[in-house]
């Protein structure tokens, strides 16, 4: 049976990644992307599913873990009743390779280690041809079928069944190494990875890449943390980024609402970017800007809320009826039938991330610009079709207020993009259509009875999603209707003893789905951000304290926290959970008037239109 969610680390190579869990087994590893099949799902069955254990032979053993400082070198110290190893496991980086590598250090006195594998191709359902390969100085395994093969290098592995293990002694100051390396079956196997010299370039590129960022103050390690971890879910080649590393791990265990998160949401995607640009990652902004011209080349009326890593558009749903589900939660789906919807807030937060790059010194180029002018002519002709919302709703269409302000959105970066930058543009049209989708939303998005702006037109219910708004310029924080919103989200949507939030209401029956599901963390974020920016700064701090606390001991957030039983819930690590942690800090350094990175937000203004204002210190570079 699976682990807890917190109990599990991650360890990738910015291709794909690994779950490790603290009892030192690999449930969950995906190859050579982190949406191809897997060779290891005990994480979402049990260990005849696939998994690589590797721990000391005492079941009385216990770990401590921890990253090696700006890195996902993960170091595991065992101490038992007659030693202490240290197992140091990694993805080398930038090596172009599919590789995982297992190091055990002798620390203290002498340690009896066993491992066992059980490589499961085709998520669990294949299990390969196995044969040894190798000779008694130089044990090598090797697992193939169709078009995959592994070899594992290290203590020789001796049969047992359907499964492979060894045990092997490891005594203070002897190290001895593990490797696995993925590569395609029709070609010969790789050599096996220079470790020492793979652990020095590894933990060299990440620290290289963790130096960008200069955050300190309060939550300055959680928001590093974060920053990794968004770094680590985005491919290095396509440079598409992945929403989790999972598939299928319930927003309710024992119930339907289990997603694949292994794509490119558009929304996702570009929030992500903004918080990166936030941070002075430029590179990053520039990879995502040619991933996204790539992906959405052609016509604008075929633009999807979702890709595949590289652009991929066709991403079927399908369930796996073979595997029991985490926590018996079915049906487990890979493939996220999603992409099919129509979710009109995407083109805003695409064009707001665009434009927070060219506020932030990024260059525009034609063909970026010519990309986003496309986009705003669809979004003319489509502006009032109703659409799924954020949370893909699976019901009926409506017109989601926060997918209206959106729209709303895209049009007013568009103007600023002429107004601002000189860009060239039909900006009276574009202004005209940005007033009409504000006084709709005004209208029939608001109820001036509750005083509150509404989840769609045709109901009272609010949803979390509402709390954008001022964070997009569309109105102040402080202003009474958002407060309102504000007092009717606390009223309605928090749960538990420490205020977390829903998503939204989910018995008035509007996802199309059976169930309910457990606080959103992105939305408490959300609301810590709007806490910061409308005053309540202590309010702020003290929900941010508590969302913080639910990292698991290696800094990880999956998508919801289980408030009643105090453990994550849902896919991880969550992108959205990850970035939205990090603009809540940037919100409450803002409030507090503390120095930092050049965070420039859009402000709404009294006469409609917005601003672009930078909190703390001005980004180098930045336009005045």
């Amino acid at each position: 049976m699976a682990l807890h969610i917190e109990d599990y680390a991650l360890i990738g190579d910015c291709h794909t990644a690994a779950l490790v869990g603290r009892d030192g087994s690999i449930d969950w590893l995906c190859l050579p992307r982190f949406d191809s099949a897997s060779a290891f799902a005990a994480l979402l069955g049990d260990e005849d599913d696939g998994r690589w254990l590797l721990r000391p032979d005492d079941d009385t053993a216990t770990a401590t873990r921890r990253y090696l400082d700006d890195t996902f070198v993960l170091v595991t110290t065992w101490t038992t009743s007659t030693g202490v190893v240290e197992v140091t496991e990694f993805m080398p980086s930038g090596d172009r390779r599919a590789d995982l590598v297992r190091r055990v250090r002798g620390v203290r006195g002498s340690v009896a280690m066993r491992q066992e594998l059980r490589i499961r191709y085709g998520y669990g359902a294949t299990v390969p041809w196995m044969r040894q390969i190798g000779h008694d100085d130089a044990h090598v395994l090797l697992a193939t079928a169709g078009p995959d093969s592994i070899v594992v290098r290290g203590p020789r592995l001796h049969a047992e069944g359907h499964r492979h293990e060894s045990r092997f002694t490891v005594e203070a100051g002897s190290t001895v190494d593990l490797t696995l390396t993925w590569y395609p079956s029709h070609r010969e196997p790789p050599t096996p990875p220079q470790v020492d010299a793979v652990l020095d370039e590894t933990v060299g590129w990440w620290r290289h890449w963790a130096a960008g960022d200069a955050t300190d103050g309060r939550y300055a390690d959680a928001v590093h943390r974060s920053l990794l971890v968004l770094r680590a879910l985005t491919h290095e080649d396509t440079r598409g980024i992945a929403a989790a590393a999972t598939t299928s791990l319930p927003e309710d265990p024992g119930g339907e609402r289990n997603w694949d998160y292994r794509y490119v949401w558009l929304r996702d995607a570009s929030l992500t970017l903004a918080a990166l640009l936030a941070h002075g990652f430029r590179d990053e902004a520039n990879g995502w800007k040619h991933w996204l011209l790539r992906a959405i080349a052609g016509d604008p009326a075929d633009v999807q809320i979702m890709y595949g890593l590289a652009g991929e558009r066709e991403l079927p749903e399908r369930t796996l009826d073979h595997l029991a589900g985490y926590e018996d939660s079915r049906p487990v789906r890979v493939g996220n039938g999603a992409y099919t919807q129509y979710q009109g807030d995407v083109f805003g937060e695409v064009l707001a991330a665009l434009h927070d790059a060219r506020e932030l010194g990024v260059e525009e180029n034609a063909d970026s610009w010519s990309l986003q002018r496309a986009l705003l002519a669809y979004v003319e002709e489509h502006w009032q079709d109703p659409d799924n919302g954020i949370w893909e709703m699976r019901g009926p269409r409506r017109h989601f207020t926060h997918s209206r302000a959106m729209i709303w959105a895209a049009f007013d970066r568009g103007v600023a993009a002429v107004e601002e930058f000189g860009l060239e543009g039909p900006v009276e049209r574009w202004r005209g259509f940005r007033d009409r989708v504000r006084e709709e939303i005004e209208t029939q998005g608001y109820d001036p009875v509750r005083n509150t702006f509404r989840q769609h037109y045709d109901t009272d219910e609010v949803d979390a999603s509402l709390l954008v708004l001022p964070q997009i310029g569309f109105c102040k924080p402080d202003d009474p209707r958002m407060l309102g919103t504000v007092a009717a989200i606390e009223h309605d949507l928090r749960t538990g003893p420490d205020g977390l939030l829903l998503r939204y209401r989910t018995t008035a029956g509007f996802d199309g789905l059976s169930g309910s599901e457990h606080p959103f963390l992105a939305c408490s974020f959300w609301l810590v951000e709007q806490y910061a920016a409308s005053g309540r700064i202590e309010d702020a701090e003290r929900l941010m304290d508590t969302l913080v606390g639910f990292a698991n001991d290696v800094g990880m957030l999956s998508e919801e926290y289980d408030v009643e039983h105090g453990r994550q819930i849902g896919n991880t690590p969550q992108a959205l959970s990850h970035l939205t942690l990090v603009t809540a800090a940037d919100a409450i350094r803002r409030a507090r008037g503390e120095a930092g990175p050049g965070i420039r937000t859009r402000e709404a203004q009294n006469d409609g239109t917005t601003r672009s204002t930078t909190g703390v210190g001005e980004a180098a570079g930045a336009p005045d």
